[in-house]
């Protein structure tokens, strides 16, 4: 039987329905600002579901997203507020096994690779970034990558810390053997397998293309995983704007989501979750339906 790491889902689209605030291109940053309550509140939920690792709620929290759309000022404050909403939860939870994962997300914006700052920059940020969440964190995602160069500065980072570092590539839906950034999936692994993280995922993507684009993965590690969004498309965001421009797909029940976790699973995947749209409803069900078909959570 294999072991599969359950984590979390998307924070920043529940948190969205859960709040009475106005959506701001702070997303969930702002709610882990005015509402921390709410974030401490989702991650139990999600560690109650059956996620055994939950991401720091940081994932807009970056110096250059907050100096576009509020101030950088926040930086530390928001970050102090998400690593006491997860330890807290964590806590609460009595599971003492759960890992925190910090989150070096996007600098800019997801998905456009045309304005990821300067390597150099990136270097800079990212470190900044670690030292910040490595007091709390039990390991680090350097999430929704879209070039190599972004993940390479983001892998490298956070390796510094001495905690095991995921590196999870966001591809292109309609060309899966592709990041969202134009370059070759199969390029990707190779340049960050190089760097020796943990492991390798896919995320932020349709599953369908996680599904089809997972063996590249594979063949270029031995530790490999997956979170998919639920989204119809992302075209239409853009750096500054809300993600109320996107609209969730009709078919993303919490038994049909977790099909697709199995098949990945199956596929030899070992960390397994979701991203934007997949609830803590989603998980359970995701946890069910593994445990049903052998395998160790």
């Amino acid at each position: 039987m294999k072991e599969v790491l359950l984590t979390d889902g998307g924070m920043g689209q529940e948190l969205i329905k859960r709040t009475a605030r106005p959506l701001t291109p702070m997303w969930s940053a702002d709610v882990m600002l005015h509402e921390p309550e709410l974030v401490q509140a989702l991650h139990l939920e999600f560690i109650q579901s059956g996620a055994n690792a939950i991401i720091l709620n940081t994932y807009t929290a970056t110096p250059e997203r907050l100096t576009r759309d509020a101030t950088i000022d926040l930086l530390e404050p928001l970050h102090r507020a998400a690593k006491k909403a997860a330890c807290d939860a964590v806590a609460q939870s009595g599971n003492a096994k759960v890992q925190i994962v910090g989150c070096l997300p996007p600098l800019v914006a997801s998905y456009h690779s045309s304005v990821i700052p300067s390597f150099e920059q990136c270097l800079t940020t990212y470190r900044q970034l670690v030292e910040l969440q490595q007091d709390a964190c039990d390991a680090f995602v350097c999430e929704t990558m879209s070039s190599i160069n972004e993940a390479k500065a983001a892998c490298v980072s956070a390796k510094q810390s001495g905690k095991p570092v995921w590196v999870s590539f966001s591809i292109d839906d309609t060309s899966p053997s592709h990041l969202r950034g134009g370059e070759l999936l199969s390029d990707a692994v190779d340049a960050i397998a190089a760097l020796q993280p943990a492991s390798i995922l896919l995320n932020c993507s349709r599953p369908e293309a996680i599904s089809e684009a997972l063996p590249i993965v594979s063949g270029g590690v031995s530790v490999y995983g997956a979170y998919a969004n639920g989204f119809t498309s992302v075209d239409a965001l853009y750096p500054g704007t809300t993600v109320e421009t996107l609209t969730k797909r009709k078919d993303f029940t919490p038994s049909q989501y977790a099909q697709f976790c199995l098949t990945w699973a199956n596929q030899g995947a070992s960390i397994i979750g979701g991203g934007c749209e997949v609830s803590p409803a989603h998980i359970q069900c995701v946890k069910q339906t593994l445990l049903e078909a052998g395998y160790v959570l």
